[in-house]
């Protein structure tokens, strides 16, 4: 894969600049020539609430470390817990609310600004984002026309881990379709070795396999429309990506344990069943972190132990691109809205996204950040698939749907997959299913 940074819109990024002066709607009214250490800020404390804990939150204090020393102001980052809505609305309602909130989905984002707990973030920002991000990245930080939300942090979720052992074993090389993989797959279970570990007690991991099938076979006009409810979960595209799924879920030979196993698994194990100490299975599909887990769960050499292919294309479609990320948002009860907006300023800049790139676990929308900044070859090559992907990205639809069915363990698309998983025979009962599901949760 070649490692070169996008350096698209060039002239376009101009013309953004000054446009975006003119944002009233998407950006307050910052001075366009003033640059985030240009603000007096010393005395002042930004108070950065998110979920992140242990090596990730110490990364992400090195960024805020470095926007210290830049304007003078002290920042602190509190962890918030896997309930962030819920934590968020206590502090605002105590009287005690953070500066800035990172907020890991989109609709979190849009219950947010609904709740009226946003400020729209500054002008300067809209043209950051525009000049070093691809368009679809300022557009999901959008709400009704109002841009509350910088994706600092992103995590391509289009990778199909493999042991490069059981490959060579095998005699199989990674493949270019999604055909081609099922045969891989095949051989693969041939020689001995299950194709691949499936997390299905955690319904999460069958929502991104759906998603990438479906973005590849049905394309991004019709992923979209999905996401956002616009046609049903009926609709032929999602009967066929279904019956795609189906046939993988149905192969015992494909499945470490079938789907009986597979349901009992979750995504560590799933991980642990390529990568661990007594390998199950050959390939295990699953996001960026996967990475994260094999070098520190199972002390094994990312880019020599494990490798990655991209998720394939599947039919005539084009290879998927499945994203998802943590913004920046500024919560208006918050005490230093000034400070808050420059530090999201500067989270929009190649050289804050460096920082944390240096050290490892992160993936950085932002297409100004050279792939050299990165640390390992395994994560320049996964950042740099999805940077150029631009717009082609697509954010994780169960991401973006109603909590309480595309977020929710034992209910809606989590609980119906893991159903399908069980019992692939019927695409359309499960289209059925899970259209009806939806249809409660979009008008709840």
């Amino acid at each position: 894969m070649k490692h070169t940074t996008r350096r698209r819109r060039t002239a376009a990024g101009t013309a953004v600049l000054g446009l975006a002066l003119t944002a009233t709607a998407c950006g307050g009214g910052t001075s366009a020539d003033s640059g985030s250490g240009s603000g007096k800020l010393r005395g002042e404390t930004v108070t950065v609430a998110g979920v992140w804990t242990g090596t990730e939150q110490k990364n992400f204090q090195k960024v805020l470390d470095a926007f210290s020393e830049k304007t003078g102001a002290e920042t602190r980052f509190v962890p918030t817990g896997d309930s962030l809505s819920t934590f968020i609305g206590t502090k605002i309602e105590g009287g005690n609310a953070p500066d800035v909130v990172m907020v890991p989905q989109p609709g979190v984002l849009q219950q947010f600004a609904d709740k009226g707990w946003l400020q729209k973030l500054s002008a300067r920002t809209y043209q950051k984002a525009g000049i070093h991000f691809a368009p679809v990245w300022r557009d999901y930080g959008t709400v009704n026309g109002t841009y509350y939300g910088l994706y600092f942090k992103a995590s391509n979720k289009s990778t199909v881990w493999y042991s490069p052992g059981a490959f060579e074993q095998a005699g199989v090389e990674p493949p270019e379709s999604y055909d081609r993989m099922l045969e891989t797959g095949k051989t693969l279970s041939e020689s001995g070795m299950p194709a691949f570990a499936v997390a299905g007690q955690d319904g999460w991991t069958l929502t991104d396999w759906f998603e990438n099938i479906y973005l590849s076979q049905a394309g991004p006009e019709n992923y979209d429309k999905l996401a956002a409810h616009e046609i049903p979960w009926t609709h032929p595209s999602v009967v066929e990506a279904l019956t795609t799924l189906g046939e993988l879920f149905a192969d015992k030979n494909l499945v470490a344990g079938g789907g009986a196993g597979a349901l009992r698994t979750d995504f560590p194990e799933s991980v642990e069943q390529v990568f661990g100490n007594e390998p199950e299975a050959g390939m295990v599909y699953e996001g960026d972190f996967v990475g994260g887990i094999v070098a520190g769960d199972h002390k094994k050499k990312v880019g020599e132990d494990a490798k990655f292919f991209p998720f394939p294309a599947v039919g005539d479609g084009k290879p998927p691109v499945v994203g998802g990320g943590d913004a920046a948002a500024v919560l208006k009860a918050g005490k230093n809205p000034k400070a808050a907006q420059q530090l999201v300023e500067f989270l929009a800049t190649p050289e804050a996204a460096e920082i944390w790139a240096a050290e490892g676990g992160f993936i950085s929308p932002n297409e100004s950040l050279e792939p050299e900044a990165y640390r390992d070859e395994t994560t320049r090559e996964i950042a740099v698939s999805l940077v150029e992907a631009g717009d082609a990205v697509r954010f994780d639809m169960s991401d973006q749907a109603p909590a309480a069915f595309g977020g929710t363990a034992g209910v809606g698309e989590w609980k119906l997959l893991q159903d399908f998983l069980r019992d692939p025979s019927d695409p359309k009962a499960t289209a059925a299913k899970l259209e009806a599901a939806a249809a409660k949760a979009y008008k709840d």
